[in-house]
Order: C-alpha cells, then sequence, then structure tokens
C-alpha cells in the first residue's frame, strides 16, 4: 500500500461513546464490516499507561507478591480490569492466570512466569481470535530486577491497547472467542507467549489470528524523525513451522508472499484502508525488525497466523534504558515520550481486524487449482461451516494484491474463463451471511 496523507484525526471521527456497567445494553451479534461502533479513548488509554509505570518496574523477575510494586501488582491490577469489564458486559469475559516455571540465561535460577488473559467466549467453539502484549519492562542491565523501568512505550502502549480492545469489542458478540492476551517474560526468552502458543496446541485450538502488539505508541522516533502516520506490520511468508517437503511446494506454486500471517497482514491492510483517516499500515515482509523479535513468533513456530504491529520509527533512547539525562539527550521509555493520539490509531486497526474476523466464518482449511493446457482454471476448497458464500480471488503472477474476485454461492468449485493457471495466483476465503470475510487461503496444486 502507498503511504497517504493523513486526511482526518482517526479519533475525531466519531464521538465516543461512555457505557455505565449499570447501564450496558445488550450485546448484539457483530457487523460485516470493519466499521467502529466506538472510537478508542487516548484518555483511557493514558490512564492504563500511568498506572503500569506507577507499579515503578515489571521486570518478570521482580516481586510477584508486593502489593504496589513489581510485577505481581501489575498482574493483579490487569486482572482487575478484565473482571471490572466482565461486569460491564453481563459476565462476558472470563480472566484465566496461566503460570509456568522458565529457566535461561536471563534467569538462571528459574521464574514463574504469568499470562493474565480475558476470554471472550464466541459462539463457534474451538475458533480464536488472539491479541496480545507483553506487561514486563526492563532496563538497560536485563538482569537489573530493582532499579525503575517505566515501560511506558515498551510495552504498556500494547498492554492498554489490549485493554481498550477489550473494552470496545466486549459490547458485541462474535463467532470465535477473543482472547485478550497480557504476557510476562517477553524480555527473559518470549516465554509468556511460548506459555499461550503451547496452551493453544495443547488444548487443540484453531488460532484464526495473532496480533502482537509491542512499541506502539510513539510518532517521534530516534534522530527527531516524526513519523506520525504509519504502522508497521511484521509477517512471514513463508510459514517457518512448514516441513521442507511443504516448503519447496510453497516454492514451486509461487506462494512465497501469501502464507496465512502475510495474508493476515493484507487483510489488516485491507481493514485500515476502510477506517476514516487513511493511518497507512506498512506491510514489512519479514517475520519482525532485522535480527529481533517479539511476542508473536512462538505462535508462527507452531504454524498460527500472527503478526506484530510496531510503530513506524523507533525511538531506542526511549526503549530498554536507565532513566538518566546525558548532556541534554533524554534515556528513559517514560510517559512523556508517547503520543496517544498515534496509539489510538494504531488500536483502532486492530479493533476492527479482530470486529472482522470473529465475526467471519474460518478461511477454508485448503484450495486447489487446475488448469494446465487450458485458458482457463478450476478452483475447488473445502466446505467451511457457517459460510453463506466464497470469494474468489486472483490476481496476475507480477502482482502482491488480489485484483479480481467473484463470489460463489451454494458450490465449493468454480471455473475460471480466460484466467490461466500459469499466469495468475488464485486464493478464496469464506462469507457470512452478514457479509463477514474471513482471510484467504492461497490455492496449492490439484492433486485429485
Amino acid at each position: 500500500m502507498n503511504r497517504k496523507p493523513l486526511l482526518a484525526s482517526l479519533c475525531a471521527a466519531a464521538p465516543l461513546i461512555l457505557v455505565h456497567p449499570a447501564a450496558a445494553a445488550p450485546r448484539k451479534l457483530a457487523p460485516a464490516t470493519p466499521a467502529l461502533r466506538e472510537m478508542p479513548s487516548k484518555e483511557r488509554m493514558r490512564a492504563s499507561v500511568e498506572k503500569l509505570v506507577s507499579f515503578g518496574t515489571r521486570h518478570s523477575l521482580s516481586s510477584a507478591s508486593d502489593p504496589v510494586r513489581g510485577i505481581g501488582a501489575a498482574r493483579t491490577w490487569t486482572a482487575a480490569q478484565f473482571a471490572s469489564l466482565s461486569q460491564a458486559c453481563g459476565g462476558c469475559i472470563t480472566t484465566e492466570r496461566l503460570s509456568r516455571r522458565f529457566t535461561g540465561p536471563r534467569a538462571p535460577q528459574g521464574v514463574v512466569i504469568e499470562d493474565v488473559l480475558g476470554m471472550q467466549a464466541g459462539t463457534e467453539p474451538g475458533r480464536y481470535v488472539i491479541v496480545g502484549a507483553h506487561i514486563d519492562s526492563r532496563v538497560t542491565d536485563v538482569m537489573n530486577v530493582t532499579s525503575d523501568a517505566p515501560g511506558a512505550n515498551d510495552d504498556a502502549s500494547g498492554v492498554a491497547l489490549v485493554l481498550e480492545a477489550a473494552r470496545i469489542l466486549s459490547k458485541q458478540k462474535f463467532r470465535a472467542t477473543i482472547v485478550y492476551a497480557v504476557f510476562s517474560g517477553e524480555e527473559q526468552g518470549l516465554w509468556g507467549a511460548t506459555l499461550l502458543a503451547d496452551t493453544a496446541k495443547a488444548r487443540g485450538w484453531q488460532v484464526d489470528a495473532m496480533l502482537n502488539n509491542d512499541i506502539v505508541g510513539n510518532s517521534l522516533g530516534q534522530g527527531g524523525v516524526v513519523d506520525a502516520n504509519r504502522v508497521r506490520v511484521f509477517s512471514e511468508g513463508i510459514r517457518s513451522s512448514e516441513s521442507l517437503a511443504e516448503d519447496q511446494e510453497r516454492r514451486a506454486i509461487g506462494g512465497e508472499d501469501d502464507g496465512p500471517s502475510r495474508a493476515l497482514a493484507k487483510a489488516i491492510d485491507g481493514v485500515a484502508d476502510a477506517l476514516p483517516g487513511k493511518f497507512d499500515v506498512v506491510l514489512d515482509r519479514r517475520p519482525d525488525r532485522f535480527g529481533r523479535g517479539g511476542d508473536h513468533e512462538p505462535f508462527l513456530k507452531l504454524g498460527f497466523p500472527a503478526v506484530r504491529f510496531s510503530v513506524g520509527a523507533e525511538n531506542w533512547d526511549r526503549q530498554h534504558q536507565d532513566v538518566r539525562t546525558e548532556n541534554g539527550r533524554v534515556f528513559a521509555d517514560t510517559v512523556d515520550g508517547m503520543d496517544f493520539d498515534y496509539l489510538a490509531k494504531v488500536t483502532a486497526i486492530n479493533v476492527a481486524t479482530i470486529a472482522r474476523l470473529a465475526a467471519a466464518p474460518a478461511a477454508p482449511a485448503t484450495v486447489s487449482v487446475a488448469g494446465a493446457l487450458t485458458r482457463d482454471t478450476t478452483v475447488k476448497w473445502d466446505p467451511v461451516p457457517g459460510a453463506q458464500s466464497y470469494r474468489v480471488r486472483w490476481r496476475a503472477n507480477d502482482r502482491q494484491d488480489w485484483s479480481d474476485a467473484q463470489t460463489v454461492t451454494g458450490a465449493t468449485t468454480t471455473l475460471l474463463r480466460n484466467v490461466p493457471v500459469d499466469d495468475n495466483f488464485v486464493g478464496v476465503s469464506a462469507v457470512g451471511a452478514d457479509g463477514a470475510e474471513s482471510l484467504v487461503t492461497f490455492a496449492g496444486r490439484d492433486r485429485g
């Protein structure tokens, strides 16, 4: 997607609707479109970030029992936020606290890592959409568990986003269960995300999407670079979980830019285009920043579609730093270095994406094409429960974005005339009765 000017402030595009818990209206089935009924509140997210910073340090090896300082107090506060949101929606969110002991170079004596989850049950058991962020923080020395580590942007910004998404989305019902995940142990080795990814696999969850939000609240980057009009979405192309044979097959059919996580990133891009303000999503075609990682990676390793949101321009003086000023240069991840208008826009894209995918049927499990020695392409796909129709998409092989589409109702096969299989890529999505559309499943070879 090309960069576009910011046409209007996203946060001013619609009035903020406040709902008192005692007057909460019955939740209705979510609409098909990604339009937001309520815009994210930058005031609420600022309050969340300030509260998280007030715990002093949220280092994963800090106190788990102190009521006012450390990781334990921060996690308890987060669980209380989910409980309050659940009260406002008539019990629609249940809180779960997963824990497991991890040992590694950054915790040589071992540490109990705990995730705080808000679970909003869907109407189709087994399907899940996860939005997550890490609550832990650190200073320059990753082993320093006592110094103040504000962690405002890294990653209280993401936790505030997750809580605000839960507040807005809890007022509607969805097909898929939404998991609002707050991880610990990211700075020690992505341990909290590993815990949830392992749990999802063990419980047999079908994870339709995992959205990781890490460093999503600043518009002023290193060296004074201002990047207020876009957010980067990182995604892998070929699944890291694929076997060598699967990898070779994907390369043979030309699907390097159409793995499930890349399909998720493209869907996010489309959702952002439909929102007021034209805040730009940049499809960064690698799993994460160069040589770095994040909490979506344990999900990728298990084959789940997952992406990372991160600011357009990072400010490294305000990440992983002891709080100090040197020669007039500020080193500190504090609240004053954040832009809450920017954070609200990133939150809006997350909320609209979750609403679309959680309201839609699942994506087709497999799609295949055939058409050798002919100018027509036959497309077949697996039926999807609850799908009212299917959207068959295609594009010329030299393009990255889908350019053409055909709606198919009452069948799981179609013939694309004058669309040569040699020169076009094909994919299929499932569409619900209300128009909500799944991710696109890329078509492989028909071996039937």
